[in-house]
């Protein structure tokens, strides 16, 4: 178990809470991130009961799921229940002489063929009196269909207001993902997260422990990797689509993605390199986001501006570099020849926005109290427009936080570049952002200059850096420092 200690004790807390009745649960969070690891490590240490359910009808699952009670009560001959009402009795009399729990992953499918499942199940757990106030089933719904569980504790759901726990698994953080993929140097740290992620199950199922042997291996480990047929890797940004039943038109939802990996970060650019109206790409925004592929973050100076971003990197990957060459990729031996054609769109495409996503996070994360003079509260990309140039300035990471009990003061405007040396000419631009933000009313007294580099600095920008007029962050510090 790696870098999941406080799911583990959310769930043994859970599992061993004292109390009469039974008790629900939610786990959460899209797939390979690990759920079904700790739950099957969670029944094993419990001696309570897993059910993985399959895509099968309803008659199926009932007959599986009675053969799974047999297999763990050790009964001679499984029971046959014919109603899901029948089955949640089984699932209850597991817990008659003790807590148990009762773990019930890919929850999702059991309910595409049995839509009143939640409310019998709330129905089960709403009965405190009678032989359920003795039985004491710990149970725990499991599911990666993001919209769905979302969804399943929400307001209009039968579970509302039933759930003791509502635990969602994230993906590693880039320094954990850094640390489990055993790279030590933050350039291929980078290059590595910018494909696969934080994603757990990416390094030992996906690639076989294939790890890049340094800077000078990266692109011989794509080669062999994602670009490679043979490889699960290869083909798993479609399955995250198709595993999603709320995506009905995936030709469109495709066209999206690929919009959003090409640079299009806004509704209206995102509808012009689709060829829709705006208007008409609004449900596959929603969908997208619920399903948790799609996330969006307000502007930190404009509050009717939102930026889309993909949520994983594996599919920004695939969009912006494997889906663009797949009928040469599906030739052998031809991924040096697509990487080589692709590889400058991979660095301006992928890399360049992942690190600016990465220094957001050091900057909301990692960053010391002191260092931005105040604790961040909110990181965010921002916009300001320059009316004597007619120009618009972008900042990549715009912190917002704390000084003592004042809320929302401005501590820092930064740029992030990932192949550039950055220079006295980026100083230059933040300041004069500052400059316009201070013209419009912000205060911009404790905000501090800050520009993340790859590549790292001109001489004359670490000058100023030891003037105190900007706070430099290169990939050491990203990875190490705060």
């Amino acid at each position: 178990m790696f870098d999941r200690e406080w799911e583990w004790s959310e769930l043994t807390a859970f599992a061993t809470a004292e109390g009469a009745g039974p008790r629900l649960g939610v786990v959460s969070g899209r797939r390979r991130q690990g759920k079904s690891f700790l739950l099957q490590a969670l029944a094993d240490a419990t001696d309570g009961f897993y059910y993985a359910a399959v895509e099968a009808s309803a008659a199926e699952s009932l007959r599986l799921l009675g053969e799974a009670i047999a297999r763990y009560t050790g009964a001679a001959s499984p029971p046959r229940p014919a109603t899901w009402d029948e089955a949640l009795e089984l699932l209850f009399d597991l817990a008659a002489e003790r807590p148990v729990t009762v773990v019930i992953d890919e929850f999702p499918y059991l309910v595409r063929n049995a839509p009143a499942l939640p409310s019998q199940l709330q129905a089960a757990i709403g009965v405190r009196s009678g032989r359920h106030l003795t039985r004491h089933p710990r149970i725990l719904l499991c599911g990666s269909a993001m919209s769905f569980m979302d969804g399943l504790l929400s307001g209009g759901s039968p579970l509302y207001g039933r759930a003791g726990l509502d635990l969602t698994v994230h993906s590693l953080g880039y320094r954990e993902a850094a640390e489990f993929w055993g790279i030590d140097d933050p350039r291929p740290a980078v290059l590595v997260h910018a494909i696969v992620g934080g994603t757990p199950a990416y390094r030992r199922e996906f690639v076989d422990d294939d790890v890049p042997e340094g800077a000078d291996d990266f692109d011989a480990w794509v080669c062999r990797t994602v670009l490679n047929p043979a490889r699960p890797l290869h083909g798993e940004a479609p399955y995250l689509l198709a595993a999603e039943p709320d995506l009905r038109s995936r030709s469109l939802y495709h066209s999206v993605l690929a919009a959003v990996a090409g640079g299009n970060h806004t509704s209206g650019g995102i509808a012009g390199a689709v060829g829709r109206k705006a208007t008409d790409i609004s449900l596959p925004l929603t969908v997208l986001k619920n399903c948790g592929l799609l996330t969006f973050e307000p502007d930190a100076f404009r509050a009717n501006r939102t930026a889309y971003r993909i949520a994983e990197p594996l599919i920004a990957f695939h969009h912006a570099v494997v889906r663009p060459q797949a009928a040469l990729l599906s030739r052998r031996r031809r991924a040096a020849q697509v990487w080589e054609h692709s590889r400058s769109t991979f660095l301006s495409k992928v890399v360049g926005p992942h690190f600016e996503q990465l220094c957001r996070q050091w900057a909301e994360w990692h960053a010391a109290p002191e260092t931005f003079g105040g604790m961040p509260i909110q990181v965010s990309a921002g916009t300001v427009v320059d009316p004597d140039r007619r120009t618009s300035l972008e900042a990549d990471v715009v912190v917002h936080g704390a000084i003592g009990q004042d809320q929302g003061i401005l501590l820092s405007v930064g740029e992030a570049k990932w192949q550039k040396v950055m220079d006295l000419g980026h100083l230059e631009r933040l300041r004069r952002i500052l400059h316009l933000l201070a013209a419009r009313g912000v205060d911009t007294s404790h905000a501090t200059p800050a520009c993340y580099s790859g590549a790292g600095f001109t001489t004359e920008l670490r000058a100023a850096a030891d003037r105190g007029e900007v706070l430099l962050v290169d990939l050491e510090r990203l990875y190490r420092g705060s």
